[in-house]
């Protein structure tokens, strides 16, 4: 399994591609990236981060996390 730090990286690699397909598209994107292609200990891994306060997220990707969590994904 990855480190959390590791994870933070991905997930804000994955926010800056969304983000540059244009508003309300980026934190939508990056929350369907993470739900269909991260594997279910990547997902509760970066939830668990989250939970701690998400240091080093981007905001959209801290949004859509969020989002995930509230829609009970793991």
């Amino acid at each position: 399994m990855s480190s959390p730090d590791r994870l933070v990286y991905m997930a804000n690699q994955i926010g800056k591609f969304f983000t540059s397909q244009g508003a309300g598209k980026a934190v939508p994107g990056i929350a369907e990236h993470i739900k269909k292609f991260w594997d279910p200990r990547m997902r509760s891994a970066i939830l668990a981060h989250l939970e701690k306060g998400g240091a080093g997220l981007d905001p959209d990707v801290k949004e859509a996390i969020t989002s995930l969590r509230k829609a009970g994904a793991q």
